[in-house]
């Protein structure tokens, strides 16, 4: 079967978020995922892994930790959600998307099998799109052999499908208030769906984070006798400079081992980091209590040979206004890019940046307005594509009442050319608000001539 028919098959599933209308909304049980994993004879079994839960953070935890990885010549799988332009993106192995003929072979795999439980009533319904996807990235590490893979958790983690491995290390990245419909309204009750990947004797790489949090994840650790490791070591410290740091740039020394390293990640805002920092000590407690053969200086080079495009990615066209993308979809990843963009103008600018924005319905998108929109001169709200999405006439409402001055576009690409016509070619485009509208402007960047992504000034 060829991979287009494979990405037929695979987006006529429920989605686990969308709900039709009149129809009853999903229940998250790991009893399915369980289930489909023994028909499939258990991949999730036979390879060692890595889980990061968390709200923000934890995908580019989870790619630097698979880059450096990768840079001691380990084979790393990288499973991560949601994806910016092709589906292959989720899956990764030794830094390479899973081709689309293996895609599709594994796919037909675990959709056959997925069959044969639902018409025996060993499975109550076919699985879902992220189940499906998940036990397909089971099926291509174990094939693979990986060394070890790095699992994002799609959504909270106590339910979540990529939750039936059996971890070495669980981390948890930054806790904030998202998918509130799902995991509950108070930083508690999410935090305490985060930490439902913590095993029993386990270990737990994580960082002081909001009060509550701490909290929550210090007695449910404390329950099931887990070793937290604190990775605050890693952070660098906050010192004044006597010259001003990039914006966009982490460019930082760091003793690691008694060694001293220089960072230099392509990821940018100070807001990484804290995820550098949960990335480098989970990579040393796989070196000292698990058998990997890490050295400081293959760090140094996984983080900078790290690549996760989209976070505050910086596009230099000729001409034109340069474009920030940033898949900043919550208020705690709004007020990330906040601070980027107020550093980034604070260099001779003609004028403040414009914005473009949309994002889904389920979001706090009335917050994320108050924290963004006024920064900017002028506003585009967009449809993202995805039924999911905000409505345009929400996202103007939401506009009007920051004072903030906004114009609808038909969506990402009529948005560009209508932002790019005013802004001066030194000026500042930031498009912004869900990974889909990111993946639907970022390729129509790549394919401007001249057109180079930069992720620091």
């Amino acid at each position: 079967m060829s991979y287009t028919a494979a990405l037929e098959s695979l987006h006529a599933r429920a989605s686990e978020l969308h709900t039709p209308p009149g129809e009853p909304r999903r229940k998250f049980r790991l009893e399915e995922m369980r289930a489909l994993a023994a028909g499939l004879g258990h991949p999730e079994r036979r390879f060692r892994s890595v889980l990061i839960a968390g709200t923000n953070g934890k995908g580019s935890t989870a790619s630097t930790l698979a880059a450096i990885l990768t840079a001691a010549g380990y084979k790393a799988g990288l499973y991560t959600s949601p994806h910016l332009t092709r589906v292959n993106e989720r899956i990764r192995i030794a830094g390479e998307p899973l081709s689309d003929d293996d895609f599709a072979r594994h796919y037909f795999r675990v959709d056959d099998c997925a069959a044969r439980l639902a018409a025996t009533g060993a499975l109550p319904a076919h699985p879902s799109f992220f189940e499906s996807l998940t036990a397909l990235a089971f099926e291509a590490f174990a094939e693979a052999q990986v060394d070890l893979a790095v699992l994002e958790v799609g959504m909270g983690g106590r339910l979540d499908a990529t939750n039936i491995v059996d971890p070495l290390v669980s981390v948890i990245t930054d806790i904030s208030l998202d998918h509130m419909e799902w995991l509950g309204d108070t930083i508690p009750l999410i935090a305490r769906e985060k930490a439902g990947i913590l095993r029993p004797g386990g270990v737990l790489v994580t960082l002081p984070q909001h009060p509550q949090a701490n909290q929550v994840i210090g007695e449910v650790a404390s329950e099931l006798n887990v070793r937290a490791v604190n990775a605050a070591d890693y952070v660098p410290p906050q010192t004044p400079r006597s010259e001003p740091a990039p914006p966009l740039c982490n460019q930082y020394p760091l003793t690691v081992l008694g060694e001293r390293i220089e960072v230099d990640s392509p990821l940018g805002g100070v807001h990484q980091q804290r995820n550098l920092a949960l990335a480098i000590a989970t990579a040393l407690e796989l070196r000292n209590h698990h058998g990997y053969k890490i050295m400081p200086a293959q760090i140094a080079v996984g983080i900078r040979q790290t690549r996760w495009p989209g976070r505050l990615e910086r596009f230099c066209t000729r001409g034109k206004a340069d474009v920030l993308l940033d898949v900043a979809h919550n208020p705690a990843g709004a007020w990330a890019l906040r601070a980027a963009v107020s550093a980034l103008c604070s260099e001779p600018c003609t004028l403040r940046p414009v914005l473009i924005f949309g994002c889904m319905k389920d979001k706090a998108f009335d917050e994320m307005a108050r924290i963004l929109f006024p920064l900017f001169e002028r506003i585009f709200v967009v449809p993202v594509p995805s039924p999911r999405s905000a409505s345009v006439d929400d996202l103007l409402a939401a506009a009007a009442r920051t004072g903030t001055p906004a114009t609808a576009a038909s969506d990402g690409a009529d948005a560009l050319e209508q932002a790019w016509f005013p802004a001066p070619a030194d000026g500042l485009v930031v498009v912004a608000g869900s990974v889909y509208l990111v993946g639907e402007v970022r390729p129509l960047l790549l394919s401007q001539q001249n057109s180079e992504p930069s992720p620091a000034p």
